[in-house]
């Protein structure tokens, strides 16, 4: 999103959890390209706060193999840049849970931080759920949660997932809220930060061509598609505690599918962005076992690999019936969506690794050319989030000739093509947002509840029924049954 919020004059940068995957090639590479870019102010640190035994140096070695020169070129350059980011790394041993050990982390940071500036002090919790009440409770203990206009300020940014269900989500709510403020917390959702699906909001509301279109009369169907052509890559213990569906269908397609069906806000006002957000989460009935789809991926042979199936990765029990695989048809009832499908799918252990959205015009009525062809006259609308992210429209054309022949024809934009420079990475973009107080792509507390709300019975039942998910090869399109659904509701699978 546009970036209107001022950046502070000071900064302090704190990576609870520093010493795991996602902090190590995700964030600090991310504020890293961010000091590049000279996003950064010129009076920041960052601090690490892990259990991990490390001084200040074998932490910025740890960091300094994941850090990119995207925005440097040249070795020298790159050299300089990086000396003098991680010398502004520094890294504290502490327990999660010992005040005494955030006193250190809290006297590291004055040490650093101008007293002349107002200082803004940002804490990223890259650490599980479970951790977060009892970081927010030692962060006030040690009086580092203060947030006071026009001398200090400060903001948390906490990591999927926000609960297993309704009712856990709501505790670890009302358990960062006795110590952090609404406003003070961000709810990240990488995907959010993504370009192209940042784009939705400019293709939907910035073109006259789509908006007038974008309705329950000239759209068929929405298909949101996510899939991986991997299994849990050594993550199967985290994985097997929450599936698919929380990991990645109730976030990060439910906020995709929010962006596509969400009225046009006032304007870019954050707020007013997730305020329409929320309107649209609260007009989406709860998915029901008819709606749904579960699978499991199973052993098999894929591109002259055996793979192992879910059930014989490390650390899954032999009687999971954690997901691996879901299809799922939601329904918006207000009056631009009624009656309009939207599917939803995800799954690991699938043939391909691709994010799309598939918008599906209905068909030309009383089309003139029906007898000259056999190609379906319907326009189609595909806007690719990765591996290539793009947007191409398929229309229909005359093929050159003496006779009427119509063929699809793609319209396509690619990223990579039409955009020179590099493409920020998603925690860049969020990050930025984050250091700059611009909470538009960050989930609010109620627009959380309201995706709860969607998910949790169907969660419930499929639990309390210990319903077996069904078995698909890997590397194969995901479950048979997956394309019944989708057949039922007329929609085309990609």
């Amino acid at each position: 999103m546009e970036h209107t919020m001022s950046t502070p004059s000071a900064l302090s940068i704190v990576v609870i959890g520093a010493s795991g995957d996602l902090a190590v090639k995700k964030i600090f590479p991310a504020l890293f390209a961010l000091y590049c870019r000279k996003l950064l102010p010129e009076s920041f640190t960052c601090h690490g706060f892990a259990r991990s035994p490390m001084s200040d140096e074998q932490f910025r070695n740890l960091l300094k193999e994941h850090l990119t020169c995207r925005y440097t070129p040249g070795e020298t350059a790159c050299r300089q840049y990086m000396d003098v980011f991680l010398n502004r790394c520094f890294y504290t041993i502490g327990r999660y849970d010992s005040v005494d050990d955030y006193q250190n982390l809290k006297a590291a940071m004055e040490k650093h931080e101008p007293a002349s500036m107002q200082v803004t002090r940002l804490f990223y919790f890259s650490i599980p759920p479970f951790l977060f009440g009892e970081v927010a409770k030692s962060l006030h203990a040690a009086k580092l949660s203060e947030d006071h206009p026009g001398k200090n300020a400060c903001r948390i940014v906490v990591e999927k997932p926000f609960g297993r269900d309704r009712s856990s989500s709501d505790a670890l709510t009302r358990e960062l809220s006795r110590v952090f403020t609404e406003p003070q917390t961000y709810r990240i959702d990488h995907y959010l930060g993504k370009e192209v699906v940042q784009n939705l909001m400019v293709l939907r509301f910035a073109n006259l061509i789509f908006e007038p279109l974008w309705n329950r009369n000239n759209i068929a169907h929405v298909h949101i598609y996510w899939s991986e052509d991997i299994g849990t890559e050594g993550r199967a213990g985290y994985f097997d505690k929450y599936g698919i569906l929380r990991d990645v269908m109730q976030n990060h397609l439910l906020q995709m599918l929010a962006l596509v069906a969400m009225e046009e806000p006032l304007n870019l006002n954050p707020e007013s962005v997730r305020n329409e957000k929320v309107k649209v989460l609260r007009a989406i009935s709860p998915v029901t076992l008819d709606d749904i789809v579960v699978g499991q991926y199973t052993a098999a042979e894929y591109q002259g690999k055996q793979h192992n199936g879910y059930l014989g990765e490390d650390g899954v029990p032999a009687d999971s019936i954690t997901p691996t695989y879901a299809a799922a048809v939601l329904k918006v009832h207000n009056r631009r969506w009624d009656g309009i499908p939207f599917l939803i799918s995800a799954g690991k252990g699938l043939h391909d690794r691709k994010t799309e959205i598939h918008i599906a015009f209905r068909h030309v009525p009383a089309n003139i050319f029906a007898a000259s062809t056999s190609i379906p006259a319907a326009n189609e609308l595909l806007i690719r989030v990765q591996p290539d992210a793009g947007i191409s429209l398929n229309i229909m054309t005359k093929v050159p000739g003496l006779r009427v022949a119509l063929r699809e024809t793609e319209l396509n934009l690619s990223y990579a093509a039409a955009f020179t420079g590099e493409i920020p990475d998603a925690y860049e973009s969020l990050l930025l947002d984050v250091i700059q107080g611009d909470k538009s792509l960050f989930i609010r507390a109620d627009e959380l509840e309201a995706a709860w709300d969607i998910f949790t019975p169907v969660l419930h039942d499929l639990e309390s029924c210990t319903i077996p998910p069904q078995p698909y090869p890997f590397g194969s399109h995901g479950p048979k049954s997956a394309l019944a659904l989708a057949a039922l509701h007329e929609i085309t699978p990609l």
